[in-house]
């Protein structure tokens, strides 16, 4: 019996993915396309998709937001998640790097479903507010600059209905944030979690899932 978190070493991690991990093969193949770009660690866990996913469908989620979207993994797991009249908001500033991930939302039938906004997140979620969409989505999830994401939560925080949920990723930083700040993101991290965990607007649950996993829970 253990009454904390495992030490999750590279064998285990193997035994968690072959023992759970059920992917489009769609995913495995942006996975796979990912895995040499430069900046390759961006993308999420397959085990954190696969957990998102599950959280998506257990609330019935049918309008999603996404902060940050990279070569579009994330934003394809979520979309799989989505009934078929579902939609994604997903909010990115590269062209470059979300161009990635078009052929493979193709391939999975998720296109449809998901918009991409190529504009600076905070302005995208303005537009959103500015257009009456307060309350409507069920489900966000942030995973952009580190020095935006006290905004983007508080815009996300407006966006979802009660009892939506928004999802942080990296808050643990690499365990860089039991220590002294070296960095603005880093600073930015330590300071949201703090006051995420004083903020009786929501539920909270904050997991050592890959880089930290915080789940913000709308009252």
């Amino acid at each position: 019996m253990s009454n904390r978190t495992l030490t999750l070493t590279d064998t285990l991690y193997d035994y968690v993915l072959t023992h759970s991990l059920r992917e489009h093969p769609a995913q495995t193949a942006l996975r796979d396309a990912t895995r040499g770009h430069e900046r390759a660690t961006m993308q999420i866990s397959p085990e954190q998709a696969q957990f998102m996913a599950l959280l998506v469908k257990l609330m019935g989620a049918r309008n999603a937001i996404e902060v940050g979207v990279f070569t579009g993994y994330s934003a394809l797991s979520v979309a799989l998640a989505l009934p078929p009249e579902g939609r994604l908001v997903a909010c990115d500033i590269s062209e470059e790097y979300t161009s990635v991930a078009r052929p493979f939302w193709q391939q999975a039938g998720v296109a449809d479903k998901i918009s991409l906004r190529i504009a600076p997140a905070q302005q995208t979620l303005n537009t959103l507010l500015e257009d009456g969409e307060a309350g409507l989505y069920d489900f966000a999830f942030i995973d952009a600059e580190k020095t935006g994401y006290d905004g983007y939560y508080e815009s996300c925080l407006q966006l979802v209905r009660r009892g939506g949920l928004i999802v942080l990723d990296n808050t643990l930083r690499e365990g860089k944030v039991t220590q002294r700040a070296d960095n603005d993101d880093t600073a930015a991290i330590q300071a949201l979690n703090i006051k995420l965990h004083q903020d009786e607007r929501i539920d909270l649950s904050f997991l050592p899932l890959s880089d930290g996993l915080t789940l913000a829970r709308k009252r």
